[in-house]
């Protein structure tokens, strides 16, 4: 059963970031609220990062006698006018009904679902932009890649979302590259959503963690006392946002959706094996072959599960990291052909620092590994635990150039078997 009752509103989705992943994502939706017309409204709002961009003479939009083909454009136009992000995902078609909007505060208004999808470093930024602007019994699902590390500790930006917004956020991570998932080529995600139980009569599904929410968030993982924040329930008018209806958002017959309800799992393999992917990268780009990336796969797997039992005991699974594809699937697309994996093979083989293949590679879009593992680290030093991560570790001093790739062997010789 999907709904209680009879329910006399919509929910209103609005996509938070317009980058490759972000348009990939927006363009599923809009799918599906096209698809299931009682749960969702039609249009999906997509927040736009403004920018002046020129229509490329390659393009087929591009027109010598428009006045959108002479000279740089705003973004926003370009994806209304032709449905179609031609930045960041040129080629695919956007449905009609994803609509780019340039101001946060506007594309967030009246919005009960909110999809976070941007780099990490401007979450902070946008969430005190629309703080006390969103309805208060807002649900969120964070696409975020990363860690969110300060001097009180380390939280998933899943907590960091919620806790600053007062509203229960979930997350989305698994083996998806972009460009195939707006190509329909096909793949399968992971949705975690361990539905607040003031906003249905339904209970959480079999496996839910015993810390399920009831009517709070809770910070989990930083010393000191813990932040805590009252959430609102979802009115009965809305249907319900149990797995049932949350899959419906982004389920599609090319991109498979599985729902669980480990929410900390699914954040930190998204971000962790973005950090273990720079170090596939390079030992591939170092000529050593497959066993060696998979000998890099495997002690970061361990890793990733050793840091979520450590430092998310309560609310970690191990499962998620080696069943669900935001473990292990992830890791082995992300160590294979992900930005990061790619741009780490080409500092090697080009002799150059990453920095420099990135601004070059991704026109303007960030690795998250590399910032991601100097979180990691920041966090593990304050916690005087680096030596237990020899992985993570061996990144960074590889990043900071204490050491090379090829050193990669030496320095995780004392990870565990």
């Amino acid at each position: 059963m999907a709904t209680l009752g009879i329910t006399t509103q919509k929910h209103k989705v609005t996509v938070v970031g317009s980058g490759n992943w972000g348009s990939a994502i927006a363009k599923i939706i809009a799918e599906n609220t096209q698809a299931h017309p009682s749960i969702f409204q039609r249009d999906v709002q997509m927040w736009v990062f403004e920018e002046e961009v020129a229509l490329p003479k390659d393009s087929k939009h591009y027109n010598a006698q428009s006045s959108l083909s002479q000279g740089p454009q705003k973004l926003t136009t370009l994806i209304n006018e032709f449905h179609e992000n031609i930045k960041y995902l040129p080629g695919v078609p956007l449905p009609t009904n994803v609509i780019a909007n340039s101001s946060l505060e506007n594309a967030v208004q009246d919005s009960t679902i909110l999809i976070f999808n941007l780099p990490h470093q401007f979450i902070g930024k946008i969430c005190d932009s629309i703080k006390g602007k969103i309805v208060p019994f807002a649900r969120g699902i964070s696409c975020i890649k990363g860690v969110d590390v300060s001097d009180k500790g380390i939280q998933l930006f899943s907590e960091s979302i919620g806790l600053k917004l007062g509203i229960y956020c979930g997350a989305l991570s698994g083996a998806n590259i972009a460009n195939e998932v707006a190509q329909e080529k096909f793949s399968e995600t992971t949705v975690a959503y361990d539905p607040p139980r003031m906003d249905s009569q339904h209970p959480t599904p079999h496996g839910s963690p015993k810390l399920s929410p009831i009517d709070t968030i809770t910070q989990s993982s930083s010393p000191g006392p813990k932040q805590q924040v009252k959430l609102q329930a979802l009115p009965n008018e809305f249907p319900p946002l149990s797995h049932e209806n949350v899959k419906k958002l982004f389920h599609r017959p090319y991109f498979h959706v599985r729902m669980v309800s480990d929410v900390a799992g699914v954040s930190l393999g998204g971000a962790l094996k973005n950090v273990v992917a720079l170090a596939a990268g390079w030992v591939d780009g170092l000529g050593w072959g497959d066993n060696a990336k998979a000998a890099v796969m495997r002690v970061g797997i361990l890793e990733e599960v050793k840091f979520g039992q450590t430092f998310f005991e309560n609310k970690v699974e191990a499962a998620t990291f080696t069943q669900e594809s935001c473990g292990v699937a992830d890791m082995i697309t992300s160590c294979s052909g992900g930005r990061n994996f790619r741009c780490a093979r080409m500092s090697v083989k080009e002799n150059l620092p990453i920095g420099e293949v990135e601004e070059r590679e991704l026109n303007g879009q960030k690795l998250q590994g590399t910032s991601t593992a100097y979180d990691v680290n920041a966090f593990l030093k304050m916690q005087d635990m680096e030596d237990e991560f020899p992985l993570f570790t061996a990144v960074y001093q590889i990043l900071e150039g204490k050491h090379r790739p090829a050193d990669i062997p030496q320095l995780i010789d004392a990870s565990v078997a």
